[in-house]
Parts: structure tokens; sequence; C-alpha cells
């Protein structure tokens, strides 16, 4: 016999819902993963059918992660990492690619997704020397989350705020901008903004409809946003070479240019001066 679950595990599981698709799951199935269910595998095989490079979108956000957090605990010495919309645990996430280079390094990751709540703990391992913790939290309300990451985080010392592809679940691009901004305003300078977001540019006409399908058959609702859009979350900040371009090129190895396919995902890395 199974052992009986605590009461919070009860209560996160008692959230997830298996009748609905829910896009950590789906992202999960996209990147070749088992933590999802029949219907998220229906969904994102019918996604994938109406707009065959999605799972190119998501092998190229994982790749530009790692990319940027490599930069970000090695030539800028980032010691500290706010990740926003972790999703579910996969290969190289945050706090391992950051403590391979900085075993100090400190991570939080945020989430209010049941199913990544579930599987935090494989979030919470860390080196000897560094930290990692997992708040249960909304992106929608960044007061929250910035009360929450004390003690963990010095706000004092730079940060670098991680935002991959969860800007896009904030349908009302002012509300998008406020969020952003309200983050970027609690942290000091030397701080990093990293942030992803799907696009019907580059190439990503395509994605329409199969955004409209999304939307009419999992959860949350999504949106794509233009490169000024886009660019109006850099406000403020100093915008690092290459500037804002395809994730999947973002300081990729220029050894493979002519091999890289350009992803419909913006990408950018920026300083706040």
């Amino acid at each position: 016999m199974d052992p009986p679950q605590p009461a919070e595990e009860r209560h996160v599981t008692d959230r997830i819902r298996t009748d609905v698709a829910h896009n950590a799951r789906v992202w999960n199935h996209w990147l070749g993963g088992k933590d999802n269910y029949a219907v998220d595998r229906a969904v994102g095989d019918q996604v994938t059918g109406m707009y065959p490079s999605i799972g190119e979108v998501a092998r190229a956000d994982r790749a530009f992660l790692g990319r940027a957090v490599r930069y970000l605990a090695g030539e800028a010495g980032i010691r500290q990492f706010l990740d926003i919309g972790t999703g579910l645990p996969t290969v190289e996430n945050t706090h391992e690619v950051a403590q391979q280079i900085a075993p100090d390094a400190r991570i939080v990751y945020v989430d209010n997704d049941p199913i990544v709540l579930a599987h935090a703990r494989a979030l919470l391992t860390s080196s000897p020397e560094g930290a990692t913790e997992y708040i249960d939290a909304d992106a929608h309300h960044p007061d929250r989350i910035l009360r929450a990451v004390e003690p963990m985080l010095d706000l004092g010392q730079p940060v670098a705020v991680m935002m991959l592809g969860i800007l896009n679940f904030v349908l009302d691009t002012g509300k998008a901008r406020s969020i952003v901004r309200q983050l970027m305003d609690a942290v000091p300078s030397g701080s990093h903004l990293v942030l992803t977001h799907p696009t019907l540019e580059l190439g990503g006409e395509g994605n329409a409809a199969a955004m409209r399908f999304w939307n009419e058959n999992a959860t949350p609702p999504i949106t794509a946003r233009s490169r000024a859009e886009f660019a109006s979350f850099l406000d403020g900040l100093e915008v690092l070479e290459p500037g804002i371009v395809s994730c999947a090129r973002w300081r990729h190895d220029p050894e493979t240019e002519d091999e890289t396919p350009q992803v419909a995902q913006f990408g950018a890395v920026g300083r706040k001066p």
C-alpha cells in the first residue's frame, strides 16, 4: 500500500485537471517528456498538425534558457535567479546550469500550475554552496512574488529575472508591461531580464489558427505579440547583443549559423543600467 500523501500534497493533486489540456503538460509532451495526459497529447498533436514547427519552438526555447543562464552565471557574474513560469522539470533546469558555473548560485522558481507544483521536488536539489526554493505564486501578482522571495534572494544585489514563455499568458499588453516594470523596479542596477515570447512574425504567421484552436481547447489562453510589443517589455534596459532575435539564434554557435532554423519565438536579454 502506498503511504498516505501529506495534506499539502493532496491539496495540490486535487487541483490537477485531467480533462482539459494544460500548457505545462503539453509543452512537456512537445519536449518528449512523460508528465502529461491523453488530453494533453491529443491537443498537442493537433497543434503540431496545424503548426508543425511547434516542437522546434519548444526545444529552441529550452536551449535559449541554457545559453542565457550560462552567460549570466559566467560572464555577467550573476548569483541570483528568479525563474517565473518555471514549467515542468526537464533537462538543464536553471539551477543546474547556473550551479555548474557558480556553485553558490541561489535560484527561486515560481509557478502556480498544480502539476508543476507536484513535481517541484525535482527543482529543489542544489549544490551544497547554493540554494533553490519554490514558490506557489501567479505571475499576474508580482507584488506577492517579491514579498515571497526574501530572504532567499537579496534584492539589494543583482538578480536575473527569467520570464520565458510566460508573458504570452498575460493577454493585456499593458498589464504585461506593468508586471515586468514592477519586477525590474524592485531589483538593482546590474540585474537582468531574460524573455522569450511567441510571435506571428519570424515566419510564425501559420501559428494564428493553432493559437485559436489552443484557446478554444486548452488552458491558459495565449496571445502572440509583435516585435514592437515585445521590445516594450525591455524599455529602460540595455538590450544585450544580438538584440531581439529568434530565440534559436540568440548567441548560438556561429559555426552552425546556417544550420540553425529560425523559430517564431522572440528571445532577448536586457541589463538594468
